[in-house]
């Protein structure tokens, strides 16, 4: 199949479309900026923490064309557009997707796991928001979601892919580094994994402790000291402070 042929197949077919909404960004460099969420259902892990089972470990989805998502996003009001899931990298009508966003004015940003690779000129983005999993997502043995422990298996096999992500590091020059953590024994594993990578800078990496709450400050006050040490950031969810942990925010 031609390359236009395939580029025509994939805008041709409709998006599995968890859900759609206007909000502020909640997370990393452009915390607060208000945003037009587009959040895929479908992932290739599955994260013990996840806080979005209805787009992985229970997928729920509506087809939308293209044309539809473009339109609902240019009506929103807002310039800035979130791609998120699940994992959105997975399919391949993003590239479509985000080069018709991209016309039509639009500021992209990407969240992904950084396990699969998308090039400039396959897809657009402005903004490329990579969220290393560490050891701490991994489903644990016995987990009711995973009776079978396959999940547990492929998710880590899946989870840490360094020559995609330095690839995706190489191609998209404005990117941020997202590590979900748990506690301060992550540090090592974090430290591990930036000693392998290259090309980043302290200030785009960002520590975020994990949770569906705003955390007490006395728990995360670890965090704070590493980030200033470091030259980090610290990653707070603005939408949970605001709206707790609700759908659609």
């Amino acid at each position: 199949m031609s390359g236009a042929s395939a580029e025509a197949t994939a805008a041709a077919r409709p998006l599995p479309i968890s859900e759609t909404f206007r909000s502020l960004q909640g997370e990393g460099a452009l915390a607060g900026v208000p945003s037009f969420f587009i959040r895929l259902s479908g992932c290739n892990l599955r994260c013990r923490w996840c806080d979005t089972p209805y787009a992985s470990w229970s997928p729920e989805s509506t087809p939308r064309t293209l044309e539809s998502i473009v339109a609902e996003a240019q009506a929103s009001g807002v310039r800035h557009v979130v791609l998120t899931g699940g994992e959105p990298m997975i399919f391949d009508a993003i590239g479509p997707l985000t080069r018709r966003l991209d016309e039509a004015g639009m500021h992209l940003t990407i969240e992904t796991a950084g396990t699969v690779v998308r090039r400039p000129g396959e897809i657009a983005c402005h903004l490329m928001s990579l969220s290393p999993k560490l050891a701490n997502s991994t489903p644990l043995a016995g987990d009711p979601r995973d009776p079978s422990g396959s999940w547990r298996i492929r998710h880590e096999q899946r989870r840490w892919r360094p020559a995609v992500l330095q690839e995706l590091l190489d191609a998209w020059p404005a990117r941020q580094l997202k590590f979900v953590v748990t506690g301060p024994a992550d540090l090592a594993e974090i430290d591990a994994m930036l000693e392998v990578l290259h090309g980043w800078r302290p200030e785009q990496v960002m520590l975020m402790p994990e949770g569906t709450s705003t955390p007490d400050p006395d728990a995360v006050a670890w965090v704070v000291r590493q980030c200033l040490d470091r030259g980090w950031r610290y990653c707070h969810r603005l939408h949970v402070e605001l709206f707790g942990d609700t759908r659609g925010t």
